[in-house]
């Protein structure tokens, strides 16, 4: 059986210190230029943990949205 690439990075979206959302992407980069443009130039990305598969991602997003 084939291994799943580790290609997705999971993310929290913040401005100062307070945390906006988070989510999970393939691009940190584009997906900051997308949120700037959205809410503002004074957001970041801070990315969680390391690169891991799409299912996995998906599992921790789905987490974080019932906390």
């Amino acid at each position: 059986m084939a291994r799943k690439p580790r290609d997705t990075y999971k993310y929290v979206l913040k401005r100062g210190r307070k945390r906006i959302r988070s989510g999970i992407t393939n691009d940190l980069e584009r997906r900051e230029q997308e949120h700037r443009r959205d809410h503002g130039s004074d957001v970041r990305i801070l990315q969680v943990g390391r690169r891991t598969t799409r299912d996995a991602a998906r599992d921790w997003e789905s987490d974080q949205s019932d906390s």
